[in-house]
């Protein structure tokens, strides 16, 4: 059969490698028909990738295939020739030293997989915490159209008559335990309760969180975010989404069409409606970095700081995203935001209309689950951003996760140089600890771990918990899991390896937490800050080669997402000429 170019709206980027007769054009045809591909699919169509980060080794993603397949009937139907492909897989619950660390390296694999093959478009298969922020960073930097499919959450845990929460009773358990109130035989028990079906976290962790940011964005279509994963309404939503990519294609609707100020926003604004992760502020900074957006912290608390918290979800509430889906899911949390105007309802989305169309008439079918404002499960949502001398860059705390009465607190400072200096004392009952004191925990955000750890949510000293104490504050330079709860003072910047005021601290220092005036104050003069400052040396490894040599010398502070100081900004989509 010879080549015969199709007709389409404009010239499609394919075309480079497939579109003609030459020796070059027909090198490239002849090797992808080697799969058994008929001559017609080269035709001119549009050619549609499918990113997928389906691994053994990432368990949230383990059941992507399927979906792709799902995905791959609707490019077919829509006219498409789908190619599916690997990229970098970052396994939050499996990968050392941190899934984090390789959120950029994922990312760079997702740009350069799009710059270099003949794709017209993309869809982008997502599940586990950072396959979402690396493929939306990786697709913006070459903006080429592109759409979100998430795998979707676990369904319900139940264990002993309760629901149990990916992440969130694992460190609920696991302090049980440590207080005598568990034994060790029943947390083995529990362990085949907490994941029972394939998915993602079922609480409202960084994966739901992510996908809710994705669909609040406008990057996935409406509804998308709490299907569970083993939910016929999941394989429907892969397949409409490679219907959908086809059109976008046709339209040249692309992610910097989508990812506009006012849709990230719109997000900020939802993570505080749902009760989203801290790792969300992260992911979303970078994200807006790849698009040219100066995004910053204090867009997350202006955004986010009148936003009641009404998704009624574990680690801030009762239910999980099972319940969450049966409600009506985002949609109903997005026209909320919409109702109470502080909702750009103008905003494009992927589905080629505007976020308040997608929205408008969704429905709420239980209000146990996504309350009523005036039932919120707190007033003042969102992310608060702290500043002070001990986090001049910020810091970020987490409101509907922690105790009312830390909110407000003074405290002594117990302090671990790094998290094998908290491993080897936590357990110590001469340790010099009480419920009043303020854990801090050095050397664990991007340079220092390397990679900024979820290791944030200390666990408290067994000798605490024996006296029925569940929270203390805890202040860090690294992260916590969106499973997680407390008091937790996370992302201080600088960072202890840069140098940062954290780095300095000592025991027995006085340090004032002030949620409510978004103040964090190490309680000694500036004359002695800036005396300890200038007598302080790095202790942490650097390491001699590889991606972590890469990792530490270019990677930014928390403050500004923990990207890479190179990778900022769009690149496009242009490639090369042919060398064949």
């Amino acid at each position: 059969m010879g080549f015969q170019p199709a007709k389409w709206p404009r010239k499609l980027r394919s075309t480079e490698w497939f579109g003609g007769t030459s020796r070059d054009h027909i090198y490239h045809r002849s090797w992808m028909k080697n799969q058994g591909l008929p001559g017609d699919l080269f035709d001119g169509r549009p050619v549609i990738g499918i990113c997928n980060t389906w691994s053994e080794l990432t368990p949230c993603n383990a059941h992507l295939r399927d979906l792709a397949e799902r995905v791959k009937h609707g490019i077919y139907e829509a006219g498409g020739f789908p190619v599916e492909f690997p990229v970098f897989s970052t396994g939050e619950s499996t990968l050392r030293p941190t899934a984090m660390m390789f959120r950029n390296l994922a990312s760079m694999d997702v740009e350069e997989a799009l710059r270099g093959t003949p794709v017209d478009g993309v869809v982008l298969l997502v599940g586990c915490d950072k396959t979402t922020p690396s493929l939306l960073m990786g697709a913006a930097s070459v903006d080429l159209p592109a759409i979100v499919v998430t795998g979707g959450p676990m369904l319900n845990g139940w264990f002993q008559g309760e629901r149990v929460g990916s992440g969130t009773h694992l460190w609920k358990f696991s302090e049980a335990v440590k207080a005598g109130e568990m034994t060790q035989e029943e947390f083995l028990e529990a362990e085949a309760a907490m994941s029972r079906s394939p998915g993602s976290c079922n609480t409202m962790g960084t994966a739901s969180t992510m996908a809710s940011m994705a669909e609040a964005l406008g990057m996935a279509l409406s509804g998308n975010a709490a299907i569970p994963a083993v939910d016929s309404r999941r394989r429907a939503m892969a397949q409409l989404s490679g219907r959908r990519i086809v059109q976008m294609v046709k339209d040249d609707l692309k992610p910097s069409d989508v990812l506009t100020r006012e849709a990230f926003e719109n997000a900020i604004r939802t993570n505080g409606a749902i009760g989203g992760s801290t790792n969300a502020v992260i992911h979303l900074l970078a994200i807006a970095g790849r698009v040219g957006l100066d995004l910053t912290l204090e867009d997350w608390d202006r955004c986010g700081r009148d936003i009641p918290t009404i998704v009624n979800l574990m680690p801030s509430g009762k239910y999980l995203m099972e319940e969450f889906f049966y409600a009506g899911g985002l949609p109903v949390v997005i026209k909320r935001l919409g109702e109470a105007g502080v909702l750009h309802k103008d905003a494009l989305t992927v589905a080629g209309e505007s976020m308040w169309d997608q929205v408008k008439n969704a429905r709420n079918w239980n209000e146990d689950v996504i309350l009523p404002v005036e039932q919120a499960l707190t007033q003042q949502g969102g992310i608060a951003v702290l500043r002070g001398n001990l986090a001049p860059n910020g810091a970020v705390l987490k409101p509907s996760a922690a105790s009312e009465h830390l909110l407000q607190h003074r405290g002594r400072a117990v302090v671990f140089e790094d998290i094998d200096d908290y491993k080897a004392k936590i357990n110590d009952d001469a340790l010099d600890i009480d419920e009043t004191c303020v854990m801090v925990l050095k050397n664990c955000g991007p340079k220092g771990y390397p990679g900024m750890s979820e290791v944030g949510n200390m666990g408290l000293p067994p000798k605490v918990l024996k006296k029925g104490i569940t929270d203390m504050v805890r202040i860090s330079d690294s992260r916590m899991s969106g499973t997680a709860y407390g008091t937790v003072v996370l992302h201080t910047s600088p960072e202890a390896a840069a140098g940062g005021p954290l780095a300095v601290v000592r025991d027995g220092d006085m340090i004032v937490l002030d949620v409510p005036n978004r103040s964090l104050h190490l309680e000694i003069s500036d004359e002695e800050l800036k005396a300890r400052l200038e007598a302080w040396a790095p202790s942490h490894h650097v390491p001699d080669s590889g991606y972590a040599r890469l990792f530490h010398d270019h990677v930014q502070g928390a403050d500004t997402g923990v990207d890479f100081d190179f990778l900022k900004g769009c690149r496009g989509s242009a490639v090369p000429k042919d060398s064949h």
